[in-house]
């Protein structure tokens, strides 16, 4: 397994190389490409617990041959007794960010069940195999996990649960191994009993529990009427393709605005004001979409996978900030997601209120040229997110980037109070050019993400004019590719 890879058939990229032989395996048995993302992200869930689990929600972007692109939102819902009265009464009118409050209704395992239901073709129990055996026998913790891991013990240690089972104060060095037999128990559930084992019974009665324990709202309730759905994307042609992003509650609208204008200005890679251009689309297109993305009615994994019969998905989970609440299920094994987190104060489009979905950075994505698939991709990292996607998607299809190349240029991440963050090994000219257009150094350990989720991780892969296929992994993460 590499970095990148090319493929006549079928590819997968994901997060870690245990997520790509479960992917692998699940195509190698005939199933679909959706078989192996979900096989991949249950795997995911077991092997980067701070940044995935059970515990969080699932977003998807899906295509097949000649058919229109799917989004499928597998997001949570607030507990339906948050108040935003309550809210209103909290240091500046929001939700903390690991505040009991912030736990919302995990949506991945309805998302997987959904996704399976539509596109799957081996056996749902087939899927979970691979994630069942890392959690009980144990798994290797790779090396950014194992960084990721001990930067965020201080969340691990604020509740006693989380703490035994993420070993505070001790957490595992890469190459350690790590079981979860607690994880493994509720994925077995899971595996033969199907999604409604995880909705129903003892689970949100423990998590529910665990969360009020903390002075959190979420109920059995929640748990209960939980619901994802299929809708369209919204879409944007750019340079001569169609870029298909996640709708609301989603920011992938930002990706969408960023490149409206990126493409307008119409500059070239190679001058310096072409990138304050897109730094400035991009500020532009992030602050309208925080002033009016909303439910309708930080942390994140991306699996790409391509199948041999031209099926394509993008899918991306997460439980938000490393570790999310920090709140565990006692007895299964994960911790529960704080997006809640994501809800702005109180009369605000995206305010708080009961079972409404906040405002989630998870942006799936994926491109399509003459309504054929051309390329799919997620970044993770937080509000890396859609700037990753804004810088890969311009140098893929406006600047004519190769996409490991893409993938692999230094990036720059805006930050709160016009500060903007460089990745060493930006040209000098250019990262002159972004000082001198006002954009300051943010501060070494104060930054939004300080340094901790650095430039995002990208994983994508891409039809060549060949119709051969190449997939590229993020040399910042723990992926890899590998081609079937």
């Amino acid at each position: 397994m590499s970095k990148q890879s090319i493929s006549a058939t079928a590819m997968v990229a994901t997060g870690n190389p245990l997520a790509a032989q479960a992917a692998l395996q699940m195509l190698q048995h005939g199933g679909t490409a959706v078989d192996a993302a979900i096989a991949a992200d249950a795997v995911m869930g077991v092997v980067e617990p701070m940044a995935t689990s059970i515990g969080g929600d699932l977003l998807a972007m899906i295509h097949s041959s000649g058919q229109p692109v799917q989004s499928y939102n597998g997001t949570g819902r607030a507990p339906l007794a948050l108040d935003a009265d309550n809210v209103a009464a909290l240091p500046g009118q929001r939700i903390p960010e690991r505040h009991p409050w912030s736990v919302t209704t995990p949506g991945a395992v309805r998302g997987w069940h959904d996704l399976h239901a539509k596109y799957g073709r081996l056996p749902w129990k087939q899927l979970f195999a691979h994630a069942i055996k890392h959690a009980r026998d144990g798994f290797a913790v790779a090396a950014v996990a194992a960084r990721e891991w001990a930067i965020f013990d201080f969340v691990v240690r604020q509740h006693d649960d989380c703490a035994r089972l993420y070993r505070a104060g001790n957490s595992p060095s890469a190459g350690e191994q790590f079981v979860n037999p607690e994880l493994a128990d509720v994925l077995e559930m899971i595996a033969q009993e199907g999604a409604d084992a995880f909705y129903q019974g003892w689970i949100p009665e423990q998590a529910s529990q665990a969360v009020q324990r903390a002075g959190g709202l979420l109920t059995v309730q929640d748990f209960h009427q939980h619901t994802g759905n299929y809708c369209m994307p919204v879409s944007q042609r750019f340079n001569g393709f169609e870029v298909h992003q996640c709708p609301p509650n989603t920011h992938g609208v930002a990706i969408l605005d960023a490149l409206q204008k990126i493409e307008q200005f119409a500059g070239t890679p190679y001058a310096p004001e072409t990138h304050i251009a897109m730094i400035e689309a991009t500020a532009s297109a992030m602050k309208q979409a925080k002033s009016t993305v909303a439910d309708p009615a930080g942390n994140t994994v991306c699996t790409v996978i391509v199948d041999g019969n031209g099926l394509a998905i993008t899918l991306m989970s997460s439980i938000f900030k490393r570790f999310g609440s920090g709140i565990v299920v006692p007895g299964g094994g994960f911790v529960l997601q704080n997006r809640g987190f994501g809800f702005s104060s109180p009369g605000h489009i995206n305010g708080p209120g009961p079972g409404k979905r906040p405002y989630h950075t998870v942006v799936p994505g994926i491109t399509t040229l003459n309504n054929e698939f051309y390329l799919g991709m997620g970044v993770v990292g937080g509000l890396m997110q859609p700037q990753g996607q804004i810088q890969i998607l311009t140098q893929v299809l406006a600047w004519d980037s190769g996409l490991p190349q893409a993938i692999n240029a230094p990036r720059w991440r805006l930050e709160a109070g016009d500060t903007l963050a460089i990745e060493h090994g930006m040209p000098s000219t250019i990262e002159a050019a972004m000082r001198g257009a006002g954009y300051c150094k943010p501060p070494v350990s104060a930054g939004e993400l300080a340094g901790r989720s650095d430039f995002g991780g990208a994983h994508a892969i891409v039809r060549l004019s060949d119709n051969t296929l190449l997939g590229a992994a993020d040399q910042r993460k723990d992926g890899c590719v590998v081609a079937v």
